[in-house]
Order: structure tokens, then sequence, then C-alpha cells
């Protein structure tokens, strides 16, 4: 469904690089549609070619954005040139929540969610980003139970990382640890813990986005008219206080950690006394650090763990395509997909002789929205499986940039074969727009001009192209 032609090589994600001498016809200075006699490019003495790379994790590269466009082969080298990255200055650790906003977030990606105003200048304190301690983890892809082996699921569940501890926890888990490590790091860094608090707890973000804008027109002024006393406090019985601001959850933990304390004043003109909000004198010293403030405020966005893919490498089976998966992969629940399936069953031939072509597609797609993840195996030449959880939103890019992260030699050039030998071409469509959900079996292929160039060289290869530690632990489907 709308995976047409594509040229081979064209867009993995992270790992596309440069297209190896001898790849391309009628380029170069050879020209008229000869090729140059292929080598390969990891022992090529200029820096520019492209090396592939045989260590490292599968986990996706941190500090991309899952909104990244693939990069295309080029018939000229040049170096891979990573995305930006935000670090702390102290422990270069990716910031988690503050100052992110310029990621981009993916058709349905692992990104995170823009909930952030105005462009921030560069801070100088950076949320660390993992809280001290060693958070118990799961192994990259978690071990079935006894009952879910009994039950012959192809997966235990969907799981998600936290970006502030690194544990993986399960679906039903993840806003619960989310939020309790957003609490833990108020002994961390209390300003930052607010700022992710005001985010990612209150989920009404067109009320976070006037919120903040209103707190941050408070530090401006402050950081303006530092001389001016009325800019130092803050009545909290103002209307506009409490409708925009108070009703929020994080903002007054925000106003103590920056440096304001709760004091009962008398009223001008009044007999009266009133709850303010008075800066501490000594942070006239730290209006640079209040500017700061004002600026990650305004940066950042809700803090949201990210789907850990469950990556598995399984030998050879004649099982490759059978699939069973927990209730977790469903928007429905499990009574109600059992009853969507009956009132299927019972219809499907009168509904066959009466839809048309337009109300059958309709149909499709409304049954493919039942869908929020899925669960894809890429099947080798050697007939080697890769396995992973993507999100039914997100974009055939994806699933490249996934394969590519587990080839040794992630150089090479290779399409991806959906069922029925129908080629997955275009890179942005989504998963679900290709019928590859809620699970779907892919072949891997080649270019095979590329490996016939590899054979004439001589060149040696490795056993299997995936990586040796993937290899070390993999499994056999049941």
């Amino acid at each position: 469904m709308g995976c047409g032609t594509r040229a081979i090589g064209s867009g993995w994600g992270y790992g596309a690089g440069t297209r190896p001498v001898g790849c391309s016809e009628g380029a170069g200075p050879w020209g008229g549609g000869q090729r140059a006699p292929w080598r390969d490019p990891r022992r090529d003495k200029c820096p520019e070619a492209p090396i592939g790379n045989s260590q490292g994790t599968v986990a996706p590269r941190p500090g991309r954005g899952t909104g990244d466009k693939p990069q295309e082969w080029s018939n000229s080298s040049r170096d891979r040139k990573p995305g930006p990255r935000v670090t702390n200055t102290r422990n270069g650790a990716a910031a988690p929540g503050i100052g992110n906003r310029d990621r981009g977030a993916a058709r349905g990606g692992q990104g995170t969610q823009p909930g952030s105003l105005g462009a921030a200048a560069p801070l100088r304190r950076r949320i660390p980003g993992r809280i001290p301690g060693n958070p118990e983890r799961l192994p990259r892809a978690a071990a079935l139970s006894e009952e879910e082996a009994a039950a012959g699921l192809s997966v235990p569940g969907v799981y998600f990382r936290c970006p502030l501890t690194g544990a993986v926890v399960r679906k039903s888990a993840r806003e619960k640890h989310v939020r309790e490590a957003i609490l833990a790091y108020f002994a961390v860094d209390p300003v930052a813990a607010s700022i992710m608090e005001i985010h990612t707890f209150n989920k009404d973000r067109e009320r976070v986005r006037a919120g903040v804008e209103t707190m941050a027109r408070y530090l401006d002024n402050i950081y303006v008219h530092p001389e001016e006393e009325k800019y130092r406090k803050i009545k909290l019985q103002n209307k506009v206080f409490q409708e925009r601001i108070s009703c929020l959850e994080g903002t007054h933990k925000f106003f103590q950690a920056v440096g304001f304390e709760t004091k009962v004043l008398a009223v001008p003109e009044q007999e009266t006394t009133e709850e303010y909000y008075v800066l501490k004198e000594e942070m006239l010293t730290r209006l640079e650090d209040l500017k700061d403030y004002k600026e990650q405020l305004l940066s950042s966005e809700p803090v949201r763990a990210q789907l850990d893919r469950q990556l598995s490498v399984f030998k050879p089976s004649p099982a490759a395509a059978h699939f069973e998966l927990p209730n977790d992969f469903y928007n429905l629940t499990a009574e109600e997909i059992k009853r969507e399936q009956r009132l299927r069953s019972e219809a499907v031939e009168k509904a066959s002789m009466l839809r048309t072509k337009a109300m059958r597609e309709r149909d499709e797609q409304r049954e493919l929205r039942k869908y929020n993840y899925t669960l894809l195996r890429v099947r080798f030449p050697d007939g080697y499986i890769l396995q992973g959880t993507f999100y039914a939103r997100e974009s055939i890019s994806m699933l490249y940039s996934f394969v590519r992260e587990a080839l040794v030699n992630d150089w090479l050039p290779f399409e991806l074969l959906g069922p029925g030998g129908v080629k997955l071409t275009d890179e942005n469509l989504a998963f679900s727009e290709c019928g590859l959900v809620p699970s779907s079996l892919l072949t891997l292929v080649w270019d095979a001009s590329v490996m016939a160039d590899i054979q004439a060289a001589g060149e040696e290869q490795p056993e299997s192209p995936l990586k040796p530690q993937l290899l070390s632990q993999v499994q056999t489907l049941s």
C-alpha cells in the first residue's frame, strides 16, 4: 500500500554513509556507465572515506532525534555528521528534558512532544542525564516468564526506557516510574526537577504554555529591573497568578527553588495582610542565574519514556512468520478484541459482497488504528532473524536505521522487502500505512552489484553480517 520502487541504498537514517566507489554507474571520472574496481572503504587512506562501524551498542545513538531525515548515497565521499547533542558540561550526559526543544520528533517516533516556548540560548546549567544510583535494568530483550512462554508469546510485552534512570519498565508502569524519577531528582537539582514536573505532570499543553510564559515574565521583569522592589514580589492571591500558575503542578516548587520565599506582608493602603512570594536579597547578585532559569523553563519539554526496541536475534526457523502478541500491542482490551473478531467473522461474507473498494479501504485504515505498536522481524539471507518493537506510526526509515545499527559493516547497501516481496521504498511512510501492523516478517536483500564486486575483489567477509555481541545472545524461535 503506497510502497513503490526505490533506488537501492537510498536513505538509512543514522547509519547511512557514502556509497562505496564502484556502486554507482556513470558517476565519477569513469563515467559512461563504467564502474571503478570495488575497494573496501575501510582500507581507504582518505580520511573522508566511509568506515564500517563494527563496534558499539545497537541501541539508537544518543543525541539523535527520531525525526532525523534519512541520508542518501552520494557519488562523493564525506564524513558522517552526527546530529546535535545537548550535554551536561560536567559529565557529557545527554539532557533528558531541558533545552531539548529543537529536537525533531519523528512521525510518531520516540522523540518527545514539543511543549516549549521561544528559542533558548545555550544554558550554563544542564541537567545530568541520569539520576545517581544503579537502577535495576532488564536485558535488551526481556525474558519471557513461564506463563508467557506457555502462551507462546513472541515478545513479553511493550517496554519503555526512562531517560532519567535508564531503567526499562513495562508499558503499564512507565508513567509511575517517570514521576518517581522526577521527584527523586529534586535531591540532585531542585530547579531542573521542578521544571520537568511542570512540563511532564500537567497534561494540558495550552495551560502549561500560558503558565510558563507568565512565570518567565516575572523573572524577566526582575532581570531587567532589579532595582524595582515591586517586581520582586508576587501576590499569591492575584487573579492571574491563581488562574495561570497556581493551578499547575510544580510551579510553587519552582519559585521556591529559584530563590523566592513566602512572606505575609501588609497590603498597601489597606489594613489587611496577604501572602507573597518575595525574592531573597542574595538572588540580586545572581541575576544571570535567574535568566538561565527562565530560559530553561521556556525551552523545556515533557520527559517521556522512550520505546525500548526489545531487540532479539533468532536462529533460522520455519516459524519466523508466526506471531503471538501480548495485549500491550492493542488499543482495545482483550474482551473487545475477541468481540471484534467474532463480529468480523460473522459479517465477512456479507461485507465482501456489499462494500465498494473505497469502503473496504476505509475499513482497513480503521482496523490499523487499533494498533499502537508493531513487532517486526527482518530475515537475513543466511536465515538469521532480527526482531524489534516499533510504534505503528513510526516511519520505514526507523527500521532501516535499526537494521543498519546491527550490522558489522553498516555501509553495505541493502533493501527491505515486505510480505509478498513488495519493496519498501518510501521511507517516510508509517508502518501502519504499509500494512506492517501489528506484526510482519520482512526480508533483507543486499545490493547485488556491490556483493559481486566484493567477491571479485576477494575480500574476506565475516561469517554473519550481524555484530558478534548480538550473535552471542542468539535465541531459538519456538
